[in-house]
């Protein structure tokens, strides 16, 4: 068996070793836990641990920037490519959601382009199911709050958005919410998380309504070829909305120097998670 060695060492490095240890201890026992915030989203959300996804367009998603302004909390990024609250709502079992401190869900941009009802405030009131926006976003109030009745709660509403042309596959594209899909607007779908909002007396980051966040202020222009030339020019918003465009043939819309508050028309760029960084410090601080 092998014996222990004791090394003598002096008094007063043994009691200062002790100090050191005695502070190490106390500063251990008085450091606060961490606020745990459960990010529930889109791809705005997903792209936060995604830059490449983006062509290296961004450097940090919102998440990012609040930790770095708030150390005290630390984030779960729960944010999935192209999902709706519906599908939020339909997988809430299944997604590993945990107990948290404070909850955000930043939905709705895609139940727009998808075309989901919005259904009725009634929906909400009388938890009628997942078939209608305003039942869905039950669904995922009621998980969170059977998850920590006392956490905190922050809805944010979608952005608007202008012509999405998808970086990695221009075939991928939808025009913006300057008009309706299906007979409605993004606007209503907005209207939707402020009502609920109001209701629960929960707070709403309101980036639809958000004045550097409008329409003409996401991209700098689209790039796009003249019809009657053939020739490539710049058109700012709303100018570009009649030109055609042919993913087949076209060079990507969105040059680097086409970017403002997002890369693609709909994506954030890091000038866009800026601004909504700062509305959630805000609410969250």
């Amino acid at each position: 068996m092998k014996k222990w060695t004791w090394i003598k060492m002096p008094l007063k490095l043994a009691m200062k070793l002790k100090l050191i240890l005695l502070l190490a201890i106390l500063t251990l026992s008085t450091t606060p836990p961490k606020t745990i915030w459960v990010a529930i989203g889109d791809s705005i959300t997903y792209l936060n641990e995604h830059p490449n996804e983006t062509g290296n367009r961004i450097t940090k998603g919102y998440m990012t920037r609040v930790v770095e302004r708030l150390p005290h909390i630390e984030y779960v990024n729960k944010g999935y490519n192209g999902w709706t609250s519906g599908g939020i709502a339909q997988k809430i079992e299944t997604l590993g959601l945990s107990k948290a401190d404070i909850y955000s869900v930043f939905l709705g941009t895609n139940d727009w382009w998808q075309g989901r009802p919005l259904g009725n405030f009634s929906d909400y009131q009388n938890n009628s199911g997942n078939e209608t926006v305003y039942g869905s976003f039950r669904i995922i109030i009621n998980k969170l709050r059977d998850l920590n009745k006392d956490a905190k709660i922050v809805l944010i509403t979608p952005m608007q958005r202008v012509d999405f042309v998808y970086i990695a596959n221009m075939k991928n594209n939808a025009y913006g919410s300057y008009k309706e899909k299906k007979g409605q607007r993004l606007a209503q779908f907005a209207e939707v998380i402020n009502t609920i909002g109001k209701f629960e007396q929960i707070e709403v980051v309101d980036l639809y309504n958000t004045p550097s966040l409008k329409l003409e202020k996401l991209v700098k222009f689209k790039r796009l070829k003249d019809p009657q030339t053939g020739v490539y020019k710049n058109y700012k918003y709303p100018a570009f909305i009649d030109i055609p465009f042919d993913p087949a043939t076209d060079e990507y819309p969105y040059p680097l120097e086409a970017i403002d508050m997002t890369y693609d028309g709909l994506h954030p760029s890091d000038k866009g998670y800026e601004v909504i960084a700062r509305k959630l410090v805000k609410v969250l601080k």
